[in-house]
């Protein structure tokens, strides 16, 4: 689970000093406030790893990529290209990690299941993206690869003071070259230093953390009449949802189970989305169907009340559709999986909006799936702080933040909830001028009614 995040220099974010990432994460404000941005950074990671490029820094994207950033011009703060672009993670990993002394390897050097890394970029004479340094932190040693000048790297010793030291082997002096993307050492350190192989582990903890990260945008697919399915397993259901029913029936062939809770018998697939489907009152029941047997053409069919027949979904309200790929990204992708959703509740009633809520509170408690949720939904929200003061959550089990964007740069606010789930810090025009447009209203009645009565 990401546990911190930092931005430096990002689009509208002069400077994310230490963000806090819970299991829940809400992010809140105004349109054009720096929310998406926050997202679009672990995004731009995320697909700069997957590029086949091994060579740049940062791959800002494509028509067809997570996220479409431009030029470093675009993506550097204020459009200032002299400044550094910089980013870092805190997080906990899934199990222990154990480092062996590569000359002893009966001797534990390291060994802990929190890791931290921060990488910095810059733009170089000749206009090209550079890693500047990139830094791994592991149970309190540092290991930093840092661009010198003369266009050379220096890879730095540990700093915890435990006696270990990077060996050169003989007949290596030359200078180690760029990093692998933002965050890999060289191959060349390997067979430079005769211990540094650990450092091999330590990077991939990183691929791990990203191979975990899954996203899915606002504007989702419209339903189809029909479905071809050609037998893949995708990881995630798409960025607008189009793998969703790839997805089911590749859980189908998988035979795997659901959690639901301790002494709760588990679910398919299948099971957990009819009952989620139905409790949030869209419908009765759900299916996906094979049209005909031997051929890979699907519908799905859902029956909107017991007495009514099964129809086509695309022949009932435009909310199933919109909320089954949500559905099915919480139940689909591995446990311990983050999850970054940007406005959920677009196109969803409001007693939708509050039941996903608790949705994501059920595979946060029970498949330890972390969610970070940009959204403009009171409803959501105000059933997140219910939660806690019912006690289902705890204030840590969320982190809550307003975006709000000032002259210069854009401001992050913490909003601080308490065990009876009230916000202590409520921001001005949080969901906008309730109690003005309230107060608005009632003026207007008043000078109606005295202006009917004069007549």
């Amino acid at each position: 689970m990401i546990n911190e995040l930092r931005l430096e220099n990002f689009k509208s974010w002069k400077n994310i000093k230490a963000m806090r990432l819970a299991p829940i994460t809400g992010l809140f404000g105004t349109n054009s406030s720096g929310k998406s941005s926050i997202m679009q950074s672990l995004l731009l990671l995320k697909q700069t790893m997957e590029s086949s490029d091994r060579s740049l820094p940062l791959y800002l994207g494509g028509e067809k990529d997570y996220v479409e950033l431009g030029i470093f011009r675009d993506v550097i703060w204020s459009h200032e290209q002299e400044n550094n672009l910089s980013f870092g993670l805190k997080w906990t990993l899934p199990e222990i990690l154990t480092i062996k002394n590569p000359e002893t390897p009966k001797e534990i050097l390291f060994s802990g299941d929190k890791m931290a890394f921060s990488t910095e970029i810059d733009l170089s004479p000749k206009e090209q993206l550079r890693v500047k340094k990139m830094e791994y932190l592991f149970e309190g040693n540092i290991f930093s690869y840092t661009w010198k000048e003369g266009n050379r790297y220096q890879l730095s010793p540990t700093q915890q003071g435990n006696g270990f030291r990077f060996i050169r082997t003989p007949g290596r002096g030359w200078d180690p070259p760029q990093p692998i993307k933002f965050y890999g050492f060289p191959d060349q350190v390997m067979t430079y230093y005769q211990n540094t192989n650990f450092l091999a582990d330590i990077q991939l903890e990183l691929e791990s953390l990203f191979s975990r990260l899954f996203y899915l945008g606002p504007l989702r697919e419209f339903p189809k009449r029909r479905y071809v399915w050609s037998g893949g397993e995708p990881s995630d259901v798409g960025r607008r949802g189009e793998k969703t029913i790839d997805a089911i029936l590749a859980a189908r062939g998988r035979e795997e189970y659901i959690r639901r809770g301790r002494r709760k018998k588990t679910w398919t697939l299948d099971q957990m989305l009819a009952h989620r489907l139905k409790e949030l009152g869209l419908i009765h029941d759900f299916s996906v169907e094979q049209i005909a047997k031997g051929n890979n053409l699907y519908e799905v069919r859902v029956q909107k009340n017991p007495e009514s027949a099964k129809v086509l979904i695309t022949d009932v309200g435009f909310g199933v559709s919109q909320v089954l790929p949500i559905l099915v990204l919480c139940y689909y992708v591995p446990e311990g999986s983050t999850i970054l959703f940007e406005q959920p509740e677009i196109h969803l009633h409001p007693s939708v909006q509050s039941g996903l809520a608790d949705v994501f509170i059920d595979v946060a408690k029970h498949r330890d799936i972390q969610l970070v949720i940009e959204s403009h939904s009171e409803h959501l929200l105000n059933r997140l702080q219910t939660r806690i003061a019912e006690e289902v959550l705890t204030p840590d089990d969320i982190a809550l933040y307003f975006c709000r964007a000032e002259l210069k740069s854009s401001v992050l606010d913490e909003l601080k909830t308490n065990m009876f789930g009230d916000i202590e810090n409520w921001p001005k025009d949080f969901f906008g001028d309730q109690f003005g447009e309230l107060a608005a209203k009632q003026k207007a009645a008043l000078e109606r009614q005295r202006s009917s009565e004069k007549a």
